[in-house]
């Protein structure tokens, strides 16, 4: 399907490509809605797709490539040209995207916080001994065993419905997901605690919505461009630096949040073991206008006070 254009050759029709699960339709479809109201007259279509990440259930993401396998599908169907753009959580997008693409927006930030979410208990703190608490993120297992070696954690994989699904038919005593993602699909009543900074910290990036385009697509980019959240940008930049200049991926428990404070910007980060929950922690503030170099000064923060040890030979 080629892109439909205008008369005067602009485009008036945009092509979204997303992945099938219920919560990346609504991230997109939020998107889309949000481009229709800055764009009057702009018809924006979903290209739902299925992703390798989505298909491969029975794996952790670590052991079948990692989070860039929700997106390369949506890439390949921008270069053949069946989609003008893609829709993706932050948190999932690699630290480097790969030429020729470009990420022209990041959304206003929701919920950044992980969820605490229990049929039986009301706190992570009411956990019994030998638990079973459900989730696949390293970065969660690390700060799991880090606040309580005793519990017993499990691999949780499938979509939000999927692994809520799995937590009522008894397989976990608790698991732990996104805040964002459970109040996106009005789920949100779900969660019985907020995992918060400072003393848990998230994903870089988490609660963040970016589009991703051809960079050398100027109306496209030019399109998404107007969505981007200047305050968003700047905080998600300093993390995902930060995780750049630590090689973090799926591969390696990384924790970031940052938080803007007038023109500063305060960046903690995290980096530890999903074996035994041994972590380092650092935390930084710097000037608001150069959120890399932060990112950059507190990864170098956490590799002094020995996060080498748990990363992979750089």
């Amino acid at each position: 399907m080629a892109r439909a254009e205008g008369d005067n050759g602009g485009v008036n029709t945009l092509r979204i490509a997303t992945r099938k699960s219920p919560l990346a339709l609504w991230q997109s479809e939020h998107v889309a809605d949000l481009l229709r109201a800055a764009h009057p007259g702009l018809a924006v279509e979903l290209v739902p797709m299925s992703t390798r990440g989505d298909e491969v259930l029975d794996r952790s993401l670590a052991a079948i490539g990692g989070k860039g396998l929700f997106l390369k599908e949506l890439e390949l169907a921008m270069l053949r040209g069946d989609a003008d753009c893609a829709v993706h959580s932050l948190k999932d997008v690699p630290m480097e995207v790969d030429a020729p693409f470009a990420l022209p927006a990041f959304l206003a930030r929701a919920d950044h916080a992980d969820a605490f979410i229990s049929n039986q208990f009301a706190t992570f703190d009411a956990l019994p001994p030998g638990a079973c608490v459900g989730t696949s993120s390293l970065r969660r297992q690390a700060q799991l065993r880090a606040l309580r070696p005793d519990l017993e954690i499990r691999d949780l994989r499938g979509n939000v419905n999927t692994r809520l699904a799995k937590l009522d038919a008894g397989e976990y005593d608790a698991i732990v997901l996104a805040c964002a993602g459970l109040d996106r699909l009005g789920l949100g009543g779900r969660t019985r605690a907020r995992l918060d900074a400072p003393e848990w910290l998230p994903a870089p990036a988490q609660g963040v919505i970016a589009i991703e385009c051809r960079g050398d697509d100027a109306e496209v980019m030019a399109l998404c461009r107007v969505l981007d959240h200047a305050p968003t940008r700047t905080c998600a930049s300093a993390e995902r630096a930060l995780n750049l200049a630590l090689h973090g991926s799926c591969h390696v428990p990384v924790a970031a949040f940052a938080r803007l404070d007038g023109d500063m910007l305060r960046l903690d980060g995290l980096v530890g073991s999903e074996r035994d929950g041994r972590s380092v922690r650092a935390h930084a503030e710097g000037p608001a206008a150069d959120p890399e170099v932060l990112g950059r000064d507190v990864a170098g923060r956490l590799l002094a006070a020995g996060a080498g040890e748990f990363l992979p030979e750089r």
